[in-house]
């Protein structure tokens, strides 16, 4: 059985190519063997991550994305801001708003699964780098 994700739109301020996102969830899921499994993608507003990063985190400000795990075969959710996102490709001379929306994606899925970046000596890292090269993103 292949994973199943929900994904949601919670936000109007910036246009989400919900086309090219199944596209790499398809193939991050099938890259990954993530089988007999659910999740959920949100995009929201800072406003909205703004609380959720301060309930959760203590941290007083929005990020880009953010994972909550589940359990009994719900992976969980992944959070992104699409104005945090649009911002930080404002930024950059390269990074397209696409592109940064892949990024965050693959970073919350990988953070799902258990990944984290914070404490597993560059590990998360490696692995992210190898899928970025695979999916361009």
């Amino acid at each position: 059985m292949s994973p199943s994700y929900l994904l949601l739109n919670r936000q109007r301020k910036h246009k989400v190519d919900f086309r090219s996102v199944r596209k790499l969830l398809s193939g991050l899921t099938q890259e990954l063997e993530l089988k007999n499994t659910s999740f959920s993608v949100v995009f929201v507003s800072d406003a909205e991550m703004h609380q959720y990063n301060l309930k959760y985190r203590g941290y007083d400000k929005p990020t880009d994305v953010l994972s909550f795990g589940g359990d009994d075969g719900y992976l969980g959710d992944i959070l992104i801001s699409t104005e945090t996102a649009y911002n930080q490709t404002r930024k950059s001379r390269t990074l397209k708003f696409d592109v940064n929306i892949s990024r965050l994606l693959l970073h919350g899925l990988l953070h799902l699964l258990g990944h984290d970046h914070a404490t597993d000596q560059g590990e998360m890292r490696a692995i992210e780098r190898r899928l970025r090269r695979k999916f361009r993103c």
